[in-house]
């Protein structure tokens, strides 16, 4: 043991050994002895502790603090696309629905179910057993689904009253939240025109169409800011806005935003927005349309909507509703109107950022599935409106 402690010196004497130790020699060793057992007490003291605490560490891993009952007072509680278990215990833990982290990914392990967890909001309830917390984030029952569609092409004054209906938040708070743009999400610069109409800010056209699940506690403010960055997501997945500054003649995100929602409302089939689109710009912007202008029916509509009254078809429109002056979107005005007259989706967006290259000023739906005919004279369009009769679409 000496020899183990290093307490024995090589260089030491060998003859020493033969000595005939006296008391000094005895008092000596003692002292010796007395320094060893110290070492080997406090040797034996630390080892003991260290075994102990990792013995302690590892009890602690694989018995994780967990609740013994069922829980009390309901909880909502979130779990977003591509979270992991980790992640949704992390998210138990905060709302004290388990009482640690690691009893949930411990249940999660076993648990092969675990895996079929769906994003969404769920009804828990605080306190409970990891494994019962668990038991009820797999079945969908417990999901609150509180979603909403928003088709492509609404207004906004549509899309109020199909949110109202799935939240049953009146309209009249998504009307007062929706005063100011620009507090719920939207850059100023969204705004801006290159011609020299001044944009007034409004939520039309920035409520991006899609289906939502919202949190069952929020308000009409929080909704229409989800919305919006919505809106401004998609828009920059397709680079929306350097696209069109860079490929449009000068004009703004905000003049194709306007585009999008005109093609969004004309086009009766996917594959003509983009054509749509071209024909919008060759009217106002080419210098190959008489008037300058748009020339488009559903703008008039959207204004008759607007004011409070009741939409029409092109052809029970008369004159004076048409080309009412007081009307800022009736069909003669000349250049752009002064806004979107919907919500347009992705779709629409990409085809009013990179139309297909024509000289279109005419369409027509020509068939009943809403494929349109395109035409650059008014004699070929005359000939596609014969077409669409004879169909019976006109």
């Amino acid at each position: 043991m000496i020899d183990d402690l290093g307490l024995e010196h090589d260089d030491a004497p060998r003859h020493r050994r033969h000595r005939r130790r006296g008391a000094d020699d005895r008092s000596g060793g003692a002292a010796r002895t007395g320094v060893v057992l110290v070492v080997v007490a406090v040797m034996l003291a630390a080892l003991g502790g260290a075994a102990w605490w990792g013995l302690d560490r590892v009890v602690g891993f694989f018995s994780a603090p967990d609740y013994t009952g069922g829980g009390t007072n309901a909880v909502s509680v979130q779990v977003r696309p591509g979270e992991t278990a980790v992640d949704i215990a992390r998210t138990l833990a905060q709302a004290d629905v388990v009482k640690s982290e690691k009893s949930f990914v411990n249940a999660a392990s076993d648990n092969a179910l675990s895996r079929n967890i769906q994003p969404g909001f769920y009804e828990l309830r605080r306190q409970m057993r990891a494994k019962d917390a668990l038991a009820l984030l797999i079945d969908p029952v417990n999901r609150i689904v509180k979603g909403v569609t928003i088709p492509e092409g609404r207004t906004v004054k549509q899309t109020y009253k199909l949110l109202s209906e799935a939240t049953k938040i009146p309209v009249k708070d998504f009307e007062s939240a929706g005063k100011d743009p620009v507090a719920l999400g939207v850059p100023k610069f969204w705004f801006n025109r290159s011609d020299e109409v001044k944009a007034k800010p409004s939520l039309e056209g920035f409520l991006f169409p899609q289906t939502y699940e919202f949190d069952p506690d929020a308000d009409a403010t929080a909704i229409l800011k989800t919305m919006v960055q919505q809106f401004l997501t998609e828009a920059e997945e397709i680079d929306f806005v350097a696209q069109v500054e860079a490929g449009r003649g000068g004009i703004t995100p905000y003049e194709a935003l306007v585009v999008a929602s005109l093609s969004q409302a004309e086009a009766g089939v996917p594959e003509d927005l983009g054509k749509v689109a071209r024909v919008a710009y060759n009217r106002v912007y080419a210098g190959d349309f008489p008037c300058g202008c748009l020339e488009m029916d559903v703008t008039v509509n959207y204004w008759l909507e607007a004011t409070g009254k009741p939409t029409k078809a092109s052809k029970d429109m008369t004159a004076a509703e048409l080309d009412d002056p007081k009307n800022p979107y009736n069909r003669k005005r000349r250049g752009l109107v002064p806004g979107p007259i919907n919500n347009p989706g992705q779709e629409a967006l990409k085809g009013a950022m990179a139309p297909p290259v024509g000289d279109w000023l005419f369409f027509v739906a020509i068939d009943k599935e809403g494929h349109s005919a395109f035409a650059t004279t008014l004699a070929e369009h005359e000939k596609n409106i014969a077409t669409a009769r004879k169909n019976g679409v006109l």
